[in-house]
């Protein structure tokens, strides 16, 4: 993988799908959907950043958003239900590794569809796109000690634990302990095949 193949393949946002998500760039219109679970402490407790304050904010967030993706240095899809057609969290690509061909995923979803697989579902597609379209070799995740639902997502979609870090991070002004979970392009590949 280099940035050739990295800015080509995200000239335009690709849209991916799910049974029962529809994976596309953001849009300046998910205002409310992404409000929604974005001004929510339940949804924010164990993510880097705070509630949203105001819908102004993410509106101006989501145009914000615009330009990143024309910048190609944002690779984060909007999650949006194919029964509700609303936005309902993200998940994507936080960053990558050039060198080493591998990249950092991230995910946040609504809490009302918590419980529900949806985050693995998305997760695992997601997984798919960075191996079979941008070859990568690994990729990882992260999360905040206490968020175990996070932990079981990571799981589902064949990630593995690879370490924890005590108080590695200062987040919202305390230093918190940070679980890594991670897949090989291998693995994640045996895994696919055997959970079809």
């Amino acid at each position: 993988m280099n940035l050739d193949v990295l800015h080509g393949t995200f000239s335009t946002m690709p849209r991916l799908h799910t049974d029962r998500l529809l994976l596309r760039a953001m849009k300046v219109g998910d205002w409310q959907g992404m409000y929604a679970y974005a001004s929510l402490e339940q949804t924010t407790r164990y993510l880097l950043w705070d509630p949203h304050t105001s819908p102004q904010y993410t509106r101006g967030y989501l145009t914000q958003v615009q330009q990143w993706y024309r910048d190609k240095r944002f690779f984060d899809w909007a999650l949006v239900s194919r029964t509700s057609h609303r936005m309902i969290g993200t998940c994507g690509f936080v960053r990558f590794d050039e060198e080493n061909e591998s990249a950092e995923v991230g995910y946040v979803l609504h809490p009302d569809y918590w419980g529900q697989g949806l985050a693995a579902e998305a997760l695992r597609e997601v997984l798919s796109f960075g191996f079979d379209r941008l070859e990568l070799h690994r990729i990882w995740a992260r999360y905040m000690q206490g968020n175990t639902q996070s932990a079981r997502v990571m799981e589902k979609c064949g990630m593995r634990y690879e370490g924890t870090f005590p108080k590695s991070m200062k987040i919202k002004g305390q230093f918190c302990t940070i679980s890594e979970y991670a897949v090989l392009r291998e693995e994640f590949l045996t895994f696919r095949a055997s959970h079809v």
